[in-house]
This record gives structure tokens, sequence and C-alpha cells, in this order.
């Protein structure tokens, strides 16, 4: 699985997908944050909190992760280079984990630059200092359990076709059902809890709030394993 997981990681690096990734990531999020003047503008808010970045987040990610992912399996469906992958004495789970530990870990990388985001909301507090860092913990945690379950997403969908912009579509299309799909069925069934509580958003707005609740860690860990399986399912029958 190291293996898969350094080859992978290193391609990010020897073209510019990895570059483009934490470029775009963090340039929309700081375009948003700090230049313009809209309701995301930390400057304009008149007090120090991070929220509006952890509302954007979930929304870049959703773009940004399929686009990560997209060429994991497609690319080696495409090339036919899945064949002699497979020949290598390696599991089919050690392949399906080697690509998933690099996209989450680029994305790990992307987010990493953000925490300067935090130092300067806890410098621009009244008094300094003034910043919840339990939600702001919290928050950050959410963003990596939800990265990892869009990861898994996109390695499924990036199987299903040998085309990258197929596996990147599918992969928008079910990572939004998943984040607000069921908000919407919910909100147009009067507010139905159950419903909300099947979709992600949901269980990454709880762990925001700075509570750390195992219902939340295992959804968010069902959800990413059950993606990783039905994937590893369609490695088997290739």
């Amino acid at each position: 699985m190291l293996a898969i997981l350094k080859k992978e990681f290193n391609s990010f690096f020897a073209s510019p997908i990895a570059y483009l990734v934490i470029a775009v990531f963090l340039l929309i999020n700081g375009l948003f944050l700090w230049i313009f003047k809209d309701d995301f503008n930390i400057l304009n808010a008149g007090f120090a909190d991070l929220n509006p970045f952890f509302f954007l987040a979930p929304w870049v990610f959703l773009f940004l992760i399929p686009a990560i992912t997209m060429k994991s399996f497609a690319d080696e469906f495409n090339n036919g280079t899945i064949e002699l992958l497979k020949t290598k004495p390696i599991t089919d789970w050690q392949i399906v984990l080697g690509k998933f530990w690099a996209s989450l870990l680029l994305v790990i990388v992307a987010l990493i630059p953000t925490l300067t985001y935090v130092y300067t909301i806890y410098s621009l507090g009244n008094p300094e200092g003034n910043l919840d860092f339990g939600s702001t913990i919290g928050s950050y945690i959410g963003l990596l359990f939800l990265a990892s379950t869009y990861t898994a997403v996109g390695l499924f969908t990036s199987t299903l076709s040998k085309n990258q912009i197929v596996a990147f579509i599918l992969g928008v299309f079910i990572t939004f059902f998943l984040y607000y799909g069921f908000d919407a069925i919910s909100n147009s069934l009067g507010n139905d809890l159950i419903i909300k509580k099947i979709g992600i958003n949901e269980h990454f707005k709880s762990i925001s709030r700075g509570v750390i609740d195992t219902r939340d860690i295992v959804y968010f860990l069902s959800v990413t394993l059950f993606f990783l399986f039905i994937t590893k399912m369609r490695l088997d029958n290739e």
C-alpha cells in the first residue's frame, strides 16, 4: 500500500495537478474571505470568526476533490495499466487504500496553509486571542472527515468510466447529493430530521460545534468505508 501511496502522491507533484489544486483552493477561499465585499468577508463581519471559511470549504471541496480523484482509476482503465497493476504482489485493497490516502494527503496539504487564517483571526480578536478554539478544532476535524468521504466517492466514480471528465461529473453529482440533497429533501418534507441526518451536512455541522459525537464519527467512517468497499468490488470485476 505504501508503494502505491508514494507513487500516486509523487505523481500529483510531478504534474501541475497538486500545485493547481492547492492554488485554486487557497485562491477561492482567500478571495471570498478577505477580498470580495460579500457576506463571507471576515474583515467586514465585525467579529473574529472562521465560520465563513468552514461554510465555503465543503463547497470548494465538492469540485476540487473529484478533480483530484478523477484520474485515479479512469486513467488506469484508459491506458490499460490496471491489468499490469493487478499482476503486482499487492491486493486490490492495497491498491484502493494507496490511492485513497494519496488523494486525501494532497487535500490535507492544501488545508495546512489555511492555519494562517486561524492565526490571523486570533490576532484580530478584541481582545487578542478571542477565538473559539473548540469549534475551530472541531470544524477542522469535520473537514478531514468530510474530505475522506468525498475522496472515497471520487475514487468510486473514477472506476465507472474510462473518461476522466465523466468520472469528475459523477463525483461532483454524488458528493453534492450527499452533502446537500438530503437537506433539500428534508426541507421539502417539512424539515424531516431523519432524512436530514442521512446527509453529510448535518453531521459536519454537528462536529463543527466543537462537540465530537461518536455518532458523527461512525457516520463518516461508514460512508467512507462503503464507497471504498464498492470501489474494491469494481476492481474485482475488472
